[in-house]
């Protein structure tokens, strides 16, 4: 049973439809990416996901026992978030408020949460730093182990290699790669890397005129596909 099922979807604000037609399905163990132009509606589809929007129009279902504090989200960093002055280990440990709400302290099981997912990420030695005087590839996975402290189900990363280095991106990918292959994590990722999400994605939903859902072998033969290609647009 899928974890999410969007029907006839329409997105907007106060009512105003930005984008319509959206019928896609996220199944346990799928690698999603979402991309389209900018400004086509990517980051308002993940807020209507996490409830942060009401749709326009349709309705997005969760299945298979998904409950909506097991949705784990990477947001876009602002200025502001990047020069947030709290250690790496307090900032992960916030993440676990999502699964039981605002609480005045953390319990053994979510310090012990929070202590596997810095690890997992690679950045023990980190704990006690500073979040704001990280690299931006290290605040990434710091934000990363933040939102795996809210879920084992399932994680929607909003363009988590935005600034990156391409090294570091390469680095950023891999790891979302092995939550995926390796720990089950079904992951929801934007991206306006066509080469990226064609090298890791299984389905690609491309949002913007037209709308396109299916696997990546399907999106290959799609005019979707073949229009961004013949216009020079993949890396």
């Amino acid at each position: 049973m899928a974890y999410l099922t969007c029907r006839d979807l329409a997105l907007g604000y106060d009512g105003r439809e930005l984008i319509s037609g959206i019928d896609f399905e996220v199944d346990p163990g799928d690698y999603l990416v979402v991309v389209g132009e900018n400004g086509s509606g990517k980051s308002t589809l993940m807020k209507t996901i996490l409830g942060l929007l009401p749709p326009v129009r349709g309705a997005i279902a969760r299945g298979d026992g998904l409950l909506k504090n097991e949705i784990g989200y990477l947001p876009q960093q602002t200025t502001i978030q990047k020069d947030f002055p709290a250690s790496v280990r307090e900032i992960v440990l916030s993440g676990t408020q999502n699964r039981g709400g605002f609480r005045p302290f953390y319990s053994r099981e979510d310090k012990k949460t929070a202590d596997e997912n810095i690890e997992k990420m690679g950045i023990s030695h980190l704990a006690k730093r500073c979040y704001r005087e990280l690299s931006g590839g290290q605040q990434q996975r710091v934000l990363l182990a933040r939102a795996l402290c809210a879920t084992r189900k399932l994680l929607l990363l909003d363009e988590p290699v935005a600034g990156l280095d391409p090294m570091v991106t390469a680095e950023m990918y891999a790891l979302i790669e092995s939550l995926n292959r390796d720990d089950g994590v079904t992951i929801i990722m934007i991206s306006h890397d066509i080469a990226a999400a064609i090298k890791y994605a299984d389905h690609i939903l491309h949002i913007g005129e037209r709308v396109f859902f299916g696997t990546k072998a399907e999106y290959l033969a799609s005019e979707n596909y073949m229009r961004i290609a013949k216009a020079g647009d993949i890396e």
